[in-house]
């Protein structure tokens, strides 16, 4: 929202005024009060002249400051509807490029630790002769990490020597990926066409060479082949526009669309044009006009991802302004309490500088109004010509009013119609890089307990035949598997007993070490009960000494006799969950001192948070401590998501939150009940929630919800009717009012100068009264809210001074809002008799001026300011 302000002057308003209904028939509405407003003024100088000469500054100024708010509201109105859509576009690109580049990061670990496996290496050296037996390793590695399509062991002239597709025909040559491998240390990632994978247009391909077990020569090629195009649509289906309102993509640093979410609007391999500057403009591309957001990856932990590679929405500017759905976020914002929507629209100046600006305008002209209405209060009976203008000028402000609120609102509900959304895409974007997170720590448990060096040391454990180089080669192999998996702070595996024999980082945090301890026996019994290779075991989420006392996820594996035949004992992988969430909630983070980002289990506790984020922000929300958030929030169904405004520790907040659902075959824990008829349970739902806060509670919030709802009734009467009229006012939320004849105008109370006064009670200072630019006196400003309630007032912007003829002189009392006046019938507005005190504070200044009209009547407000 803070570059909105600045992107006003920039965005072409006619551009988009015809896609916008809402702003046009606002723009129609301001245009005819401007002209009404125009009409009046010239009715009353060619008609008038004489009788209405008092009047005419009123309308001048109400005129020119009518037309300076109208350009601004309606380019305040077409900018915030950009950005909104701009930022939501923006948010869709980024979840894009960023789960696609953490995805990728795991694939990197992938490549690397397999191909240390000594079976792999064996074939590829041609110690073994057996490529059935590696297809069989090959493939129970498939089933447990799915996001690969193929795997393939290649020798150092670039020949198949296993993998899983056997469809596939073999090659004449051998791809230059190969020779690229076999030279480097490391991984290499390949994305283009390959007869290696000759089916999708381009293939993403993960190599590195697999080493000879005995001279640490390169003999071969371990390449991984990654599902692209099936990821890439997962990726887009699952958070993407799936109204068909927008388009997503992945495209190359050429502008070449590598992925499309629908391939039939824009294929792969077309060029489209970009926005990575985030301009508010419209881009064309094959005679459609486009709004965009393209957004290059962020990175993660110090892997870039494919270079150029940039996540892209477009949405067709036709539909990119279309009414929202009943459910969405900006029907949310409809439906806020109004003391929320009122206690936002308080610190305006903080998240929408323009909101603020049109706001505190609108209210200059309703108080210019107000003032020519008092201005003109006894001279309803003068002449025809003058009662007609005066008859129009009350009609007119009404109808100003009416117009103005509803702008107003409409540009508020804009505003955090876009904030909502905001926030809910930013728990979706969490929800999401948790669940693949925790997917791949599932498969990690799975397949490490198939290393054949693990079980054969199991088995001699339980045949009581292992020796001390058995477990120093286990503790070797659990270190080298932490040291490429640092997403873990240890590895451990136990025999039946649940004894932990062999472990990576072995010394705990109290210095005893892991080697000998137990683990946990509920994990223990679920994890001999797992059947089959398939299975896995999470502990519920909590510390122990295996964390060092931190809380977190521990899964665990069956670790299987060489033959299959029994369960030997287990693995436990222990989840770095301070460290990784952590570095979620930062990654995804959209920045500034007003955002928090938090995980929360059901019952509201806060599994880790961004401290940092949300001290700057002004809210605590510390790992460990609990939520009292709605219970429609923690209720959430798997993979729902929702946003709200609310109140959070003393802050306006807007909360977005969602739940985890899984990714691919792992899945939350409410859907796993197939999965734990066969001895796998995955973890209770969490619930990612991202807090934005606007600024502290306002204190009069509630009392200017209640100015605005109290209506003090008031028509047009009848001419023989007696009364007399009043200028209303409130003092919080209570309705006042004073005869109109001794208000000399209102005036806003951020211009009263507080000074000494001696001894007078309840002063606040003076307030200059000016005329043509010219002071031409000052007003004691006295706070009349301080002398009802005994406690001082608190100004506000929106409070004012109604200044009133003191006998001579002028006297300003304080009050909260000024309400414009009309006719009203007697006894219509509600007598209030001051208590004795008040009548004594305020008898040596009380109004005497009398109004200049020969028959009296009641007058009272007929509709409120705020």
């Amino acid at each position: 929202m803070s570059g909105t302000h600045e992107a006003v002057e920039a965005i072409d308003t006619d551009g988009f005024i015809p896609f916008m209904r809402k702003v046009s028939r606002c723009e129609d509405s301001l245009r005819e009060l401007r002209l009404t407003w125009r009409l009046i003024e010239s009715s009353a100088r060619m008609n008038c002249p004489d009788e209405a000469h008092s009047i005419l500054p009123m309308m001048a100024a109400t005129r020119e400051g009518f037309q300076r708010l109208e350009a601004d509201l309606v380019r305040s109105l077409v900018a915030e509807s950009v950005d909104e859509v701009m930022r939501e576009i923006g948010t869709q690109a980024r979840n894009v490029i960023d789960i696609l580049v953490r995805n990728l990061y795991e694939r990197t670990a992938d490549v690397g630790f397999l191909a240390t496996d000594p079976v792999l290496c064996r074939l590829a050296a041609g110690l073994d002769a057996d490529p059935q037996a590696v297809r069989t390793r090959l493939r129970q590695y498939r089933s447990k990490y799915t996001v690969y399509d193929d795997v393939l062991v290649l020798d150092a002239q670039g020949r198949v020597l296993a993998r899983i597709d056997e469809s596939v025909p073999a090659a004449e040559e051998a791809d230059p990926l190969v020779a690229q491998t076999l030279r480097s240390p490391g991984y290499v990632e390949t994305f283009r066409a390959s007869h290696l994978r000759p089916g999708p247009r381009n293939a993403l391909l993960y190599s590195q060479r697999l080493l000879h077990p005995a001279t640490g020569e390169p003999v071969g090629v371990l390449c991984l082949s990654f599902a692209f195009d099936d990821e890439l649509q997962g990726i887009f289906q699952a958070r993407g526009a799936q109204d068909g309102r927008s388009l997503a993509l992945l495209v190359d640093a050429a502008g070449e669309v590598l992925a499309s979410s629908d391939p039939q609007w824009v294929a792969p391999g077309r060029k489209v044009p970009g926005n990575e500057a985030g301009a508010p403009r419209l881009w064309t591309h094959s005679g459609r006009s486009y709004l965009v957001q393209t957004l290059p990856a962020a990175g993660y932990q110090g892997y870039p991802g494919p270079a150029g590679w940039k996540g892209q929405v477009m949405v067709p500017v036709e539909l990119a302004f279309q009414a929202r759905a009943a459910g969405s976020a900006q029907g949310t914002a409809e439906s806020l309490l109004p003391a929320i929507i009122q206690g936002l629209l308080g610190h305006a100046r903080r998240f929408c500088p323009p909101l603020h600006d049109i706001v505190t305008a609108a209210d200059t002209i309703r108080r210019v109004v107000w003032n020519g209405q008092v201005m003109t209060a006894g001279r309803r009976e003068g002449t025809e010509r003058l009662s007609a203008v005066l008859e129009q000028i009350g009609e007119t402000g009404a109808r100003t009013n009416e117009v103005f609120s509803q702008s107003i609102r409409d540009l508020h509900h804009t505003v955090l119609g876009a904030a909502l959304r905001d926030g809910e895409f930013l728990s979706q974007l969490l929800v999401d890089l948790l669940d693949r997170n925790l997917y791949e720590r599932a498969n990690d448990c799975r397949w490490w307990a198939l290393t054949p060096e693990l079980r054969n040391l199991l088995a001699d454990v339980q045949l009581d035949i292992a020796s001390d180089g058995d477990l120093m080669r286990a503790n070797a192999i659990l270190g080298q598997i932490n040291g490429l998996y640092t997403v873990y702070s240890r590895l451990v595996v136990y025999d039946t007993s649940g004894r932990i024999v062999a472990a990576s980082h072995a010394t705990l945090a109290d210095g005893s070490s892991a080697i000998g301890q137990q683990v946990e026996a509920d994990a223990l019994a679920a994890v001999l009960a797992l059947g089959g290779a398939q299975a896995y075991h999470v502990s519920p989420w909590r510390a122990g000494p295996l964390s060092d006392g931190a809380p977190t996820y521990v899964f665990h594996a069956a670790v299987r006799a060489p033959d299959g035949a029994q369960t030997v004992g287990g693995i436990g992988i222990v989840f770095n969950a301070e460290a990784e969430l952590g570095a979620m909630l930062a990654g995804a983070s959209q920045g500034g001192a007003s955002h928090c980002t938090v995980f929360v289990d059901r019952s509201g506790l806060v599994l880790a948070s961004s401290p940092a984020q949300c001290a700057a922000s002004g809210l605590h929300i510390a790992q460990g401590s609990r939520l009292a958030l709605p219970g429609g929030m923690l209720q959430l169904a798997p993979g729902e998501s929702a946003s709200r405004a609310m109140v959070h520790d003393g802050h306006y907040c807007i909360v977005g939150c969602s739940a985890t659902q899984g990714y691919r075959e792992f899945r939350a824990h409410a859907d796993a009940q197939g999965a734990s008829a066969q001895g796998a349970s995955a973890p209770d739902t969490v619930l990612a929630l991202s807090f934005t806060s606007f600024g502290a509670v306002l204190a009069d919030a509630e009392a200017a919800v209640m100015r605005r709802g109290t209506h003090v009734p008031g028509d047009s009467g009848a001419a023989d009717d007696a009364g007399r009229e009043m200028a209303t006012f409130f003092i919080d939320a209570r309705p006042f009012a004073v005869d109109a004849g001794c208000v000399l105008e209102a005036l806003p109370a951020s211009a009263i100068t507080p000074v000494s006064a001696g001894r007078m009670p309840y002063c606040m200072g003076t307030l200059a009264r000016r005329a043509q630019g010219q002071v031409t006196g000052y007003a004691w400003v006295f706070d009349l809210g301080h002398v009802l309630r005994g406690t001082p007032s608190q100004v506000t912007a929106q409070s004012q001074v109604i200044v009133i003829d003191a006998g001579g002189g002028a006297l300003g009392c304080w009050s909260a809002i000024c309400w414009a006046c009309s006719i009203s019938r007697r006894g219509a507005l509600p007598r209030r008799r001051a208590s004795a005190a008040v009548r004594r504070q305020w008898s040596a200044r009380s109004c005497r001026r009398s109004r200049p009209t020969d028959r009296p009547c009641w007058c009272s407000a007929s509709m409120p300011w705020r």
